[in-house]
């Protein structure tokens, strides 16, 4: 498990079999409707040249990998084994957020530079509204299981979903602007932000950053640094 981010406290291990179990489930979810969104995303991406649509479709494949590598690390036969995968867990996690951004990033100043303009995608837009809409669900129960269970790597990839959120946000804007305005530009600057929030998304989870195992009996004391859950002042998750 990563630094700083112990066993929950007080769970017995009927609870924690049951997180567990919880944590799979959503993570299986989370992979297949992911392998759907990718296959839309990148396809209508590739046929309307849209650099945001593509990078989505990327983040999709990558919030897969992410969802895979904790479905490994919980599918370990015991905690303690669980333990020591997760910080490889949370490398996957961290990597392939800093690559979907290099990705991005070069073909959205491609894009600007004015090698390509991306036309309207109506399947793109419906894409976008229906993540916006699935997504939120999905992030809020796994964070909750997670913080609860006290494991920084299912944390991790409930933010990567909620990124999904932020990132549909973003796209749907893009790609709205780009079909009712005809503002093309809409579309790369769209995929700046996407890049611009994995990069924070994939620095937060190389450091193990998100989740905190303490009782909320603990109060403000948790927002100390380092305490010992290994919160951090605004850690999102320890308030």
């Amino acid at each position: 498990m990563a630094a700083g981010t112990p066993v929950a406290l007080g769970l017995s291990p009927a609870r924690r079999d049951a997180l567990t179990r919880r944590i799979r489930l959503l993570v299986a979810a989370t992979i297949a409707y992911n392998v759907v969104e990718a296959v839309v995303a990148v396809t209508a991406g590739a046929l309307a040249s849209s650099t945001a649509l593509i990078g989505f479709g990327l983040d999709s494949v990558i919030e897969v990998s992410s969802a895979a590598a904790v479905a490994w690390q919980f599918s370990a036969p015991d905690h303690t084994a669980r333990e020591a995968r997760e910080k490889t867990a949370l490398r996957v996690i961290a990597v392939s957020f800093f690559s979907l951004a290099a990705y991005v990033t070069v073909d959205a100043v491609r894009a600007l530079a004015g090698t390509g303009e991306a036309e309207p995608s109506l399947p793109g837009i419906v894409i976008a509204a229906l993540s916006l809409a699935v997504m939120p669900f999905l992030s809020a129960a796994q964070r909750k299981a997670g913080r609860e269970l006290g494991s920084a790597s299912a944390v991790a990839d409930s933010r990567q979903t909620l990124l999904c959120t932020y990132l549909s946000a973003v796209l749907l804007a893009g790609l709205v602007l780009n079909a009712t305005l005809g503002w093309s530009w809409a579309d790369p600057i769209a995929a700046l932000v996407i890049a611009a929030i994995a990069v924070k998304e994939g620095r937060d989870a190389w450091r193990g950053e998100g989740c905190c195992a303490a009782p909320a009996a603990a109060g403000p004391a948790r927002r100390q640094e380092p305490d010992a859950c290994g919160c951090r002042p605004g850690c999102d998750c320890c308030g």
